[in-house]
């Protein structure tokens, strides 16, 4: 189905006086805002509950097993929410819905300051990973792909240098907090810095679609022009679930989130096992940052330029060997680890950020979205736990990721052969002749 939304056009535009005042093009400022979104999921991310693990675990006194077992329930029941949210916002805009999400992720947070069992601990991972992993990352990215079309690319790999930066220092900030406060008083500090900044800054900046506001995607319409008609392919729900190309980037980015998420929720357990003190660990986050920033942005360009599919098959790869070098983990490995780690990590966010308006449109864009985020989201759920019962099983964890290396290298070959039932749906305007 080849169509164009047209229906953003049947009216006069709406008048913002934030976007007529801006003397630049408004996506620059939605993509600032959106980053910073994107900044304040680490709470809920993977990477920001590692640290509160073991303080977790020594608190409740519980075993790793358990608390893995947990997150994994509470990361799942987490993810079905995303799809209704993705609808959410395709109806409500991405302004209302961000309110809506930074409000309850900051009251998430103070939730899991306090946490006082197992049950309790349940719901505040089903909440933390539901409204900050996954919704709030859904809102962030999607309000970015609504206003860059041609350039969409370039603006979710600036995007990605922010997350880098929340990945290179948000650890040591909840350490230096954990320290100060505690775990709880920690994460109740961090459910504050959501309400004070991403929940303004949102009402403030994030807007619908630039053809709302007389404006046109990638670039400001001059004074007395009409904003033209992006005519792009806008597949439904339905539509997307029905091309293969559709779950093969879905099998890659829960390929990645499951075990990346797995290799970051054990990283100090798997530290320790290669004689790395919970210091030197921490320090992996550094370079594993800075990486992160680095392959996000090139991702983020090459999406511009060359066939997603081959930056697919690329971060498998990189995925692949990370797993192998984490199974043999020695101090001289850290540095090679955090680099393989972080430009795999960069470059899923760079590619998985815009791959789905890129080969679907944006009408439908966060219902499209939101069920693949649904499935990533398992994805991380998935992960720790069967690292955990690896460890349980086997007495370490060497084989579990010397397997878990196998499915990722062959969905890499998979990418790159030039399968006819992989190619692009067809579409108008956008070419994707390279695709």
């Amino acid at each position: 189905m080849n169509t164009t939304d047209s229906s953003q056009h049947d009216s006069a535009p709406q008048k913002s006086r934030v976007i007529q005042r801006t003397p630049f093009f408004y996506g620059w400022t939605v993509l600032g805002a959106a980053t910073f979104g994107m900044m304040m999921t680490t709470p809920g991310q993977t990477l920001g509950v590692s640290v509160f693990l073991d303080p977790i675990i020594a608190d409740l006194g519980v075993s790793r097993s358990t608390v893995s077992l947990l997150y994994t329930f509470g990361t799942l029941a987490g993810a079905f929410s995303l799809p209704f949210v993705g609808r959410f916002i395709d109806r409500r805009g991405p302004r209302v819905a961000v309110v809506a999400i930074a409000g309850l992720f900051a009251l998430a947070c103070v939730f899991m300051g306090l946490v006082q069992g197992l049950g309790m601990l349940l719901v505040g991972f089903l909440l933390i990973r539901g409204l900050g992993q996954g919704s709030l990352s859904l809102v962030s990215l999607h309000v970015i792909n609504l206003w860059f079309v041609r350039r969409r690319g370039f603006a979710i790999g600036l995007s990605g240098l922010g997350m880098a930066l929340a990945t290179a220092f948000f650890p040591l900030l909840i350490e230096t907090l954990l320290g100060a406060f505690g775990w709880r008083g920690a994460y109740m500090l961090l459910g504050g810095l959501v309400a004070v900044t991403i929940l303004p800054i949102g009402w403030l900046l994030y807007r619908s679609q630039p053809e709302r506001y007389g404006e046109v995607p990638d670039g400001r319409v001059k004074r007395g022009e009409t904003a033209p008609v992006v005519d792009e392919y806008n597949a439904t729900p339905g539509e997307a679930k029905r091309t293969p190309l559709y779950w093969l980037f879905i099998g890659g980015d829960v390929l990645i989130a499951a075990f990346g998420t797995g290799l970051v929720f054990h990283h100090y357990d798997l530290m320790a096992v290669g004689g790395l003190e919970r210091v030197a660990a921490a320090a992996v986050f550094v370079p594993f940052g800075l990486l992160t920033a680095a392959g996000n942005f090139t991702g983020g360009v090459l999406m511009d330029r060359i066939s997603p599919k081959i930056l697919l098959s690329a971060m498998l790869t990189l995925q692949a060997a990370a797993l192998v070098t984490a199974a043999f983990i020695v101090p001289a490995l850290l540095i090679p680890y955090g680099v393989m780690l972080g430009i795999t990590q960069g470059i899923k966010g760079g590619v998985t950020g815009s791959v789905y308006a890129y080969y679907f449109g944006r009408q439908h864009l966060g219902a499209i979205k939101g069920f693949a985020i649904t499935l990533s989201v398992a994805g991380t759920a998935a992960g720790p736990f069967l690292f955990a019962l690896g460890k349980d099983l086997f007495g370490g964890y060497v084989s579990t990721l010397l397997w878990s290396a196998l499915p990722v290298l062959l969905l890499a070959v998979v990418a790159l052969l030039p399968l006819k039932f992989l190619r692009p749906p067809e579409r108008g305007g956008v070419d994707r002749s390279k695709g």
